[in-house]
């Protein structure tokens, strides 16, 4: 577990780090970033710590998504991106490196690089089936919205 103390991106909101920002607010803090996947890339952060989303305050999810619709409209009128991907990871296997909730906010070029690929699976209706059944159960006790 990383504490706050020892987060880059804590360090980052605390300045004690430079960074590129592009937006800021007292909630939510959006700078380049430093290995981007393609010029423009940009990490959306709420300042409050949380290792993941699962660990996230909801309201802090809802204000850095209002800001990352804002930089995903930026990078398309002022980057001249044709398209920008939006991805969010939640722990090491799902390939997030720094265990700070955050967002990365790709803009997409003509021939650019970018691989953002996986290999999809066939799933039997049963499966799908049983798949629904488990979350729709999770969302009668925890979600006030539906699918």
């Amino acid at each position: 577990m990383v504490t706050e103390a020892d987060c880059i991106f804590c360090k980052i909101v605390r300045g004690e780090i430079p960074s590129k920002k592009v937006y800021e607010d007292k909630d939510t803090l959006a700078f380049l970033d430093i290995n981007p996947a393609n010029p423009g890339h940009t990490l959306v952060v709420p300042k409050k710590h949380s290792e993941d989303i699962t660990k996230s305050d909801e309201e802090d999810i809802a204000k850095v998504m209002r800001v990352v619709k804002n930089i995903t409209t930026n990078l398309k009128e002022k980057m001249n991106a044709i398209g920008v991907n939006v991805m969010q990871n939640n722990g090491k296997p799902a390939g997030q490196i720094v265990a700070h909730t955050h967002f990365h906010v790709i803009p997409r070029y003509p021939n650019d690089v970018v691989v953002i690929s996986y290999q999809r699976v066939q799933l039997s209706d049963e499966q799908l089936e049983e798949i629904r059944k488990k979350l729709s159960e999770e969302k009668k006790r925890s979600f006030d919205f539906d699918f």
